[in-house]
């Protein structure tokens, strides 16, 4: 009698565990806002079409220091410095 009181109870807890699991979360729908107009751009947009992206900055770093045929530590420490730079070595 026993043994059947503590598989009912495992089993049930088994059962209640995995619906648990196998529940998600939502998220919830989004609401349509009207846009508001703004005739300045926001800084971050400002800033994307004035700065070029890191990665081209890196690459004209790393193409100057081929050019100057740097290695090793003066190769780091000029890239580091033509990125504080913009990619102006």
């Amino acid at each position: 009698m026993r043994f059947v009181a503590v598989f009912a109870a495992t089993a049930v807890v088994a059962l209640i565990g995995t619906s648990a699991m196998g529940q998600t979360t939502t998220t919830p729908a989004t609401t349509a806002t009207p846009m508001t107009t703004t005739k300045t751009p926001s800084t971050t947009a400002k800033q994307k079409a004035a700065a070029p992206m890191q990665s081209d900055i890196s690459k004209a770093c790393s193409a100057q220091a081929d050019a100057k045929g740097l290695h090793g530590k003066e190769r780091s420490k000029f890239r580091s410095q033509c990125k504080k730079n913009g990619g102006k070595g």
